[in-house]
């Protein structure tokens, strides 16, 4: 009678631990998607700023009402995979506005234009960080469901993969490298 109840308290405590990482992994998941949406909402808050300085230098380009759209459609995207979608189309689109500028001396001499453009670089290096951090977060979560073990307690509790903030391989590697911080 006693081992039936040792047996009893060993699954028990199991069940308990194996539940609470995968509580803990989904939450970790959260907090990291949580930081990717606060780095992006930071590019979304800067671009209309930048755009403006570039009309004021006389930078009134097709490349500008590219970025315009691209902010537009990313910040409305709906879904994880849509946003990441929208935000890869928007990455390249700043960087297009990015090599205009390099064409046009008015907007290279620009000091508040360079300030800009640091800004977005340092928000740009955050979205890669905040990007893999969510990734490797997800992957953890994915993969601790997908073990046997938690795999028993993790249908019944209601636990299910997560979707990567997934660009695209060919947008991937320009994510990877923010752009340039010079006009």
């Amino acid at each position: 009678m006693e081992w039936i109840a040792i047996g009893a308290l060993v699954v028990a405590v199991w069940l308990g631990v194996v539940a609470y990482r995968l509580y803990a992994l989904r939450w970790r998941a959260s907090r990291a998607l949580d930081d990717l949406d606060r780095q992006l909402r930071r590019r979304h808050a800067l671009i209309p700023a930048l755009v403006e300085a570039v009309r004021r230098r006389g930078g009134e380009h097709a490349a500008v009402g590219a970025v315009i759209q691209a902010r537009n459609a990313a910040v409305s995207a709906q879904g994880l995979n849509q946003q990441a979608a929208s935000e890869g189309v928007l990455h390249e689109t700043l960087g297009r506005l990015v090599a205009l500028g390099q064409g046009i001396p008015a907007l290279r001499a620009s000091a508040d234009i360079q300030a800009l453009q640091e800004d977005l670089v340092r928000i740009e290096a955050g979205l890669t960080a905040a990007r893999r951090t969510f990734n490797n977060a997800v992957a953890a979560h994915n993969e601790a469901i997908g073990t046997r073990s938690a795999g028993l307690v993790a249908g019944p509790l209601g636990y299910r993969p997560l979707a990567f903030f997934d660009v695209g391989e060919t947008q991937r590697q320009a994510l990877d490298a923010p752009p340039s911080p010079h006009f």
